[in-house]
């Protein structure tokens, strides 16, 4: 089978990239599974309940976040009004399951394919120069005790390279994917894992490519020369779509093949 895992969707310029290129992606490539990490789709800080509706609607399964996921509060109500089971849409948009109990929402989602075959999705955030969490490899450890799926895909969304590689090479042979988000530039790294886990570093932000990660070149300069604070905004020009798309045995969970896609207008 194969799944389909789009990175970080950042603002305007993002949603009008995925909207153009997802449909015809899972279409010609016989996706199965398709995941998208929405945390920066409002504007480039946040989601909201309608954005979240339009990924659904565009064909993501499951919808990952970050640490941008409470930016806009009206998805608080909106994920903490997920029941414990069952398929409804808000219990499919996840943030990290390391953020401290009592946060709304889950950070984990266990689904089943039209064809039958049983999947989960777990979101994670890392600790190395981030907000403090929970740790994640340990929730890794948890969350995969009580997962019967045998195909697994790990949204790790975090700063350092080290700290994503450490938790590839951890949950090597015991998940399908180890994907890295956050830092909005993909990197050229894809590969499988010894015991079958695919593995990229960052899969890379769908959205404005003329740009600083996202934000309007001259106010990220402007940061950097002055140190004064500064609203950003969202660029958006040079729009791409970012993606992995990834090969697996649906009875094993191993994976087969990794590729990198990078889809402009």
């Amino acid at each position: 089978m194969r799944i389909l895992f789009v990175g970080d969707v950042f603002g305007s310029a993002g949603r009008r990239i995925v909207r153009e290129h997802l449909p015809h992606v899972i279409e010609n490539h016989k996706v199965s599974l398709v995941v998208v990490n929405g945390e920066n789709a409002a504007g480039g800080f946040g989601l909201t309940p309608s954005l979240a509706e339009e990924l659904f609607d565009l064909g993501a399964h499951v919808i990952t976040t970050g640490n941008h996921v409470w930016d806009k509060r009206e998805l608080m109500d909106y994920t903490g009004s997920a029941q414990a089971a069952g398929h409804d849409r808000q219990r499919r948009v996840l943030r990290p399951a390391n953020y401290a109990p009592g946060n709304p929402g889950f950070g984990v989602y266990q689904g089943e394919l039209d064809s039958g075959v049983a999947y989960a999705v777990i979101n994670l955030q890392g600790r190395v120069f981030m907000a403090s969490s929970d740790d994640p490899f340990r929730k890794a450890d948890e969350l995969l005790a009580g997962i019967t799926a045998k195909v697994i895909l790990v949204d790790f969304h975090a700063e350092a390279t080290s700290e994503k590689a450490a938790l590839g090479w951890y949950l090597d042979g015991r998940v399908t994917a180890v994907l890295g988000t956050h830092t909005h530039v993909p990197t050229a790294d894809e590969h499988i894992l010894p015991n079958g886990t695919a593995y990229q570093t960052d899969v890379g932000m769908s959205g404005p490519y003329d740009s600083v990660i996202g934000v309007q070149r001259e106010q990220a300069m402007q940061r950097f020369l002055t140190g004064m604070p500064a609203k950003f905004e969202a660029a958006k020009g040079n729009p791409k779509m970012c993606a992995a798309l990834i090969e697996c045995d649906a009875a094993t969970g191993r994976a087969l093949s990794i590729r990198r896609l990078m889809l402009g207008e």
